[in-house]
């Protein structure tokens, strides 16, 4: 127990402090900031790939425990693509660093398509089945669609300053009802 909460106090320094720094953020500063010494840090994640790989490890078991938790297929499709946005908006605000320090290979592909891609995938296959989400373009177009507008709700917390509630709330919005004015 001991060793999953210095364990997590690192990872929260580490996600703070990348999520300000990007890469310039050193090991010691990591060390420092997480209230533990350089050797204990080193002891955990011996090499910043390795703590890059424990961020990215604790950022996909957030957004999947989200994702799980929104129960996305017990609500109606509108609900759960709500429940998705503010699921995905939150945890990447949550985990800025990964975005911060630009780099691709702290993905774990395999991790992410099971825990993560399929359930919303499955949402938003029911919804074009439905009648929800539009039937005059394939399933995947329509994923890739979504999965753009996520990346730029997460854009409009981290680079706008819009709260996480109001991105998620005007990405929900944009995506099921598009851009026209609204009727009063």
């Amino acid at each position: 127990m001991m060793r999953d909460r210095v364990s997590a106090s690192i990872l929260d320094a580490a996600a703070t402090l990348l999520a300000e720094e990007g890469d310039s953020a050193s090991m010691a500063q990591i060390a420092a900031s997480a209230g533990v010494g350089r050797a204990t840090l080193y002891r955990y994640f011996p090499t910043r790939e390795a703590l890059v790989r424990g961020l990215s490890s604790a950022a996909i078991d957030d957004l999947a425990g989200r994702i799980d938790a929104a129960a996305l297929d017990q609500v109606p499709v509108r609900e759960a693509v709500a429940r998705t946005v503010r699921a995905f908006v939150t945890a990447g605000a949550t985990w800025a660093a990964l975005a911060r320090i630009g780099r691709e290979d702290w993905k774990d592909p395999v991790d992410l398509e099971t825990r993560v891609v399929t359930p919303v995938r499955a949402l938003l296959e029911r919804g074009v089945a439905d009648g929800t989400l539009r039937r005059d373009l394939p399933a995947q177009a329509v994923v890739t669609l979504f999965t753009g507008m996520l990346e730029l709700g997460l854009r409009l917390v981290l680079e706008q300053g819009l709260g996480v509630e109001d991105a998620s709330a005007t990405t929900t919005a944009l995506f099921l009802d598009g851009a026209a004015a609204q009727e009063s």
